[in-house]
């Protein structure tokens, strides 16, 4: 079974989660299109969906779902996204498609966050996939400077721009033992606008697509 098979199963266990008359929030990347897809498919009666990118809500809005904004939906009971890397606590890297910064919004702004992925992103530690930070373009070479001087090896992701109109550096050479303690530190690197580490508010729920089918791990993994 390919990495796309099983990422697609993840994303069909996650509709376990989806409460319908709801109004839920939305990832993006490649599982979670799936989700999108799948959610599509399915015909579930939601009200609706809040969205953490521009190429999620064009996908969305093609299939027919309402896209609200989350000032008007307020807090939210779900939110299903995808991740680069999880431990087994659940704490994530995420970022590799550029929205991690309204994506850790909307993490925030959840009762509970189902992240789905294929089994290759859980990991011992992080870091091995290059740590995403979002950077105010004035910023970015003093932001550089001060993740060197953190041990990090910065790379500037050109050509491209967030959907929020800053940059990416792409962070290598990280093992991330305390990943709590590594979001605070950089996130208080003036310039940064959030780094893609979702440790202080890690995931509920990891479903993971194995060969097997969808694993489901975490200590809110019981569908309610």
């Amino acid at each position: 079974m390919n990495a796309d098979s099983k990422k697609r199963l993840a994303a069909a266990a996650a509709l376990a989660y989806v409460t319908e008359d709801t109004i839920i929030g939305i990832g993006t990347g490649s599982t979670v299109n799936h989700f999108i897809d799948v959610l599509a498919a399915r015909k579930l009666r939601i009200r609706g969906v809040v969205s953490s990118s521009d190429a999620s809500t064009e996908r969305l809005l093609r299939h027919g779902f309402e896209v609200f904004d989350l000032n008007t939906a307020g807090d939210l009971d779900l939110y299903v996204d995808g991740a680069d890397e999880s431990d087994r606590h659940l704490r994530l890297i995420k970022g590799g498609g550029g929205a991690l910064t309204r994506e850790k919004i909307l993490a925030a702004a959840s009762r509970r966050f189902v992240c789905i992925a294929d089994e290759s992103k859980l990991v011992d530690v992080l870091g091995a996939f290059p740590l995403p930070v979002e950077v105010i373009p004035m910023a970015r070479s003093y932001v550089a400077r001060q993740i060197v001087k953190l041990g990090g090896q910065p790379i500037w992701r050109e050509h491209f721009i967030t959907d929020n109109g800053n940059c990416i550096l792409d962070v290598r050479g990280l093992k991330l033992i305390d990943p709590v303690a590594s979001e605070q530190v950089f996130n208080q690197i003036a310039g940064v606008v959030t780094v893609g580490l979702f440790a202080q508010r890690p995931a509920n729920v990891l479903i993971l697509g194995t060969a097997a089918g969808a694993k489901t791990i975490g200590p809110d993994s019981a569908v309610k």
